[in-house]
């Protein structure tokens, strides 16, 4: 019986490490041998999640020619994996990815840090900060006081809690945006609401136009389901997206799905002025293609003077284009696991019918705290506190990495959590394996693309302020200096780092 469940095509196996060795090297690099740059590049892609564990990899003789190079490179590659614990082989099944004992799985996509972890590692990997405190212990008190009459109930409610439902439309409508109760259910956090419209829209195999880069959780999630991702790129540096590429996709490729990032993008922090938005809005009506719009960022503006554009779906207000997501984990709290969607009635009702076959609902005291926070008022307060905690982080991260780094590039976003940068002609997969060998979790720049772009970057999200972003940029500069020698971590291992 063979070991592996998946496979991994030559093509697309190439394409993966193509992406790494297009990359220049770093200054003062040593060339290894062409089978241990194979081996190397393999076990990158592994250690990323990037290419999944107990995955079939193609013969050698298949991999030879896709790479153009010899069988002899291949047959060494992948000796020299099996005989670190990367790879396992049978005569008669082929050879297929390992983790050598005591190693972790690698994740798909950017969990955090167990909690235990953190006295010795800065994680930057998660964007994501602590709760607004004294905002969630008065949310959660408020809950408890609201909960008793439905604790009479059987506790299920698939399109939400009629009280938050209201208060969500009620919210969109002081927008500008006229919305019904109807218009709105609840989910269980933003990847629980994407997750339930690609399943009504995009099956598999449906094509699913997304940005270049984009969310890694979210482009994860729609692998996952069997989606095709049709990748659009972004304008350069903050200047949202490019519509004349959104135009083409959408007209050759009609994808069911395209699904944008307006506000504060993740990862690159840019905005998309309302021009840009009424634009795609009218050229996803005229391909028959459902535009989702994230936009779990968009109450996190850090600057003085910032004008926010008009939501996407202000440019739709009846739902039949735009299905808009919203959440509570950006703004408030990555913990309060409550989002939502907003699109038309029949949507919502296909939505919810379909969650019978899901997690039937969202849970309900965490729907209660998060309707407290909206109707007293507590939701404003608590998101100028995630809003000024998010703006000095980036202040402090942005002068760090500037002093450390001055080689590396980036533009500063008017708000959001990330920073997209690009990293002096490093591999990012090479940067975030030499960070976990210095005490710092950064992820490369190809976990938010489609098909192993953007190796030459990293995503830095505003997490850490003060001195713990000093280290943190310290020792991201040692993890650069590791990748550009090609040498061993040496002196520059580890140190525990109390914040």
């Amino acid at each position: 019986m063979a070991q592996w469940t998946s496979a991994v095509g030559a093509a697309q196996l190439s394409r993966l490490l193509k992406s790494q060795q297009d990359r220049p090297a770093g200054p003062g690099s040593r060339r290894p041998p062409a089978y241990r740059a194979l081996a190397d590049g393999i076990r990158l892609l592994v250690l990323e999640g990037r290419v999944p564990v107990a995955a079939r990899l193609p013969a050698e003789r298949e991999l030879a020619l896709s790479l153009s190079v010899s069988r002899t490179t291949v047959a060494a590659a992948y000796e020299a994996l099996r005989a670190e614990g990367f790879l396992e082989s049978r005569r008669g099944a082929g050879s297929w990815t390992a983790v050598p004992a005591g190693n972790p799985v690698p994740a798909r996509g950017l969990e955090p840090l167990p909690p235990e972890a953190l006295g010795s590692i800065i994680d930057l990997g998660c964007a994501a900060l602590p709760a607004p405190e004294p905002w969630l212990t008065r949310a959660v008190r408020g809950a408890l006081e609201e909960l008793p009459p439905y604790a009479h109930t059987h506790g299920d409610y698939p399109a939400g809690l009629p009280a938050l439902r209201s208060m969500i439309a009620e919210r969109y409508t002081a927008r500008g945006i006229p919305t019904m109760p109807e218009q709105i259910m609840v989910t269980t956090g933003a990847m629980g609401a994407i997750d339930a419209i690609c399943h009504l829209f995009g099956g598999r195999g449906e094509r699913i136009a997304v940005e270049s880069p984009s969310y890694a959780n979210i482009l994860q999630l729609m692998r996952e389901a069997g989606a095709r991702l049709v990748p659009v790129a972004m304008a350069e540096g903050l200047a949202g997206w490019d519509m004349d590429r959104w135009r083409q996709v959408l007209r050759e490729a009609a994808p069911r799905i395209a699904y944008v990032v307006a506000d504060f993008h993740n990862p690159t922090g840019a905005l998309a002025d309302e021009d840009q938005r009424r634009q795609l809005v009218e050229a996803a009506r005229s391909a028959g293609t459902v535009l989702v719009a994230d936009e779990t960022m968009s109450e996190l503006w850090l600057d003085d003077g910032v004008e926010m554009p008009r939501p996407v779906c202000g440019f739709d207000p009846a739902g039949s284009t735009v299905i808009t997501v919203g959440s509570a984990s950006k703004a408030f709290w990555a913990g309060m696991r409550i989002g939502w969607v907003r699109a038309a009635p029949d949507v919502i009702r296909s939505l919810v019918a379909a969650r019978a076959y899901a997690d039937l609902g969202t849970p309900v005291l965490e729907q209660l705290a998060v309707n407290w926070l909206f109707s007293t008022g507590g939701w404003e307060q608590a998101v100028e506190l995630r809003r000024h905690q998010a703006r000095q982080n980036r202040d402090d991260l942005v002068v760090a990495v500037r002093r450390e780094l001055p080689e590396w590039e980036f533009a500063v976003p008017e708000g959001g959590l990330t920073l997209w940068v690009r990293a002096g002609g490093l591999s990012g997969s090479r940067l975030a394996e030499a960070g976990e060998r210095v005490g710092l979790r950064v992820p490369s720049g190809p976990r938010f693309g489609v098909d192993g772009a953007f190796e030459g970057y990293v995503r830095l999200p505003f997490t850490v302020g003060g001195a713990v972003a000093e280290e943190a940029a310290a020792r991201l500069a040692a993890a650069a200096r590791i990748v550009e020698s090609g040498g061993t971590i040496g002196a520059e291992g580890p140190r525990t780092f109390v914040a």
